[in-house]
């Protein structure tokens, strides 16, 4: 029989766990070339959500070598609580937050989009590629799949909770601290792109009838091209903006 390590979650990391071991200890099972991480991992908890490892007491990363009878106590990230010398698994947080966001997530990066995030989201690509895009790219990872942030090369991700794409971006702002980063209107909806300003002269060939006598100021996606104006369809995003800028402050 295996002998076993004591593994302990705390907070919403129990969220990962079977009901049945959640806010208890549990007892797992460790061979000798296993690390804090391998067995955090079997447990159920993707180690993009852990920020601190303590084995007996003391702290430690994720390539620690578990011996049998190890306790190892995890702990989610620490917003309040200043935790001193202890040594924090978690990366530090990526100068410029980009993100790449998994097939799930449609809803989501539309409303990152529109609040001025950079969010890449390829439909078609497998959890393999968006991980390589990620570690390639420097992207944070968004996703619902636990399979994906256990990945190794993915060293930024979140484990987006929410089914509601409203809800997923108040959790994500509030999580990543981006309240003071959102730019509303300032990137593509479809691809993510910068949007600036462009002379109506320019793309006067590329407007319809009705939209080229009525308006006169536009703003065009540096990457795919695609040309916004304020058109009847403002309000509406307007009132979206405000919607979220009130949740987030709620």
């Amino acid at each position: 029989m295996t002998a076993g390590v004591e593994l302990r979650a705390y907070a919403e990391l129990n969220d990962f766990l079977p009901p049945g071991v959640r806010y208890a200890a549990q007892l797992r099972p460790v061979r000798p070339h296993q690390t804090v991480k391998d067995v955090v991992e079997a447990a159920g908890i993707p180690h993009t959500e852990v920020d601190l490892v303590l084995v007996n007491g003391e702290s430690a990363d994720f390539g620690r070598h578990l011996r049998p009878g190890d306790r190892v106590v995890v702990y989610p990230m620490f917003e309040t609580l200043d935790i001193g010398p202890l040594t924090r698994v978690r990366p530090r947080p990526l100068r410029d937050p980009r993100f790449i966001v998994d097939v799930n997530l449609g809803g989501l990066a539309r409303l990152m989009r529109l609040m001025g995030l950079d969010v890449r989201a390829d439909w078609r690509a497998d959890d393999a590629a968006l991980a390589k895009t990620a570690a390639d790219e420097h992207r944070i990872v968004l996703t619902r799949d636990r399979g994906l942030l256990k990945r190794r090369t993915v060293t930024h991700g979140v484990f987006v909770r929410s089914d509601h794409p409203l809800e997923q971006m108040v959790e994500v702002v509030r999580r990543l601290d981006l309240a003071d980063r959102l730019v509303p209107f300032s990137r593509c909806l479809r691809c993510g792109g910068v949007v600036t300003d462009v002379a109506k002269q320019d793309i006067i060939d590329r407007l319809e009838p009705l939209t080229r006598r009525y308006y006169d100021t536009f703003r065009q996606c540096s990457d795919c091209g695609r040309i916004y104006w304020e058109g009847s369809h403002q309000r509406r995003l307007d009132a979206l903006v405000a919607r979220i800028r009130a949740a987030i402050s709620s």
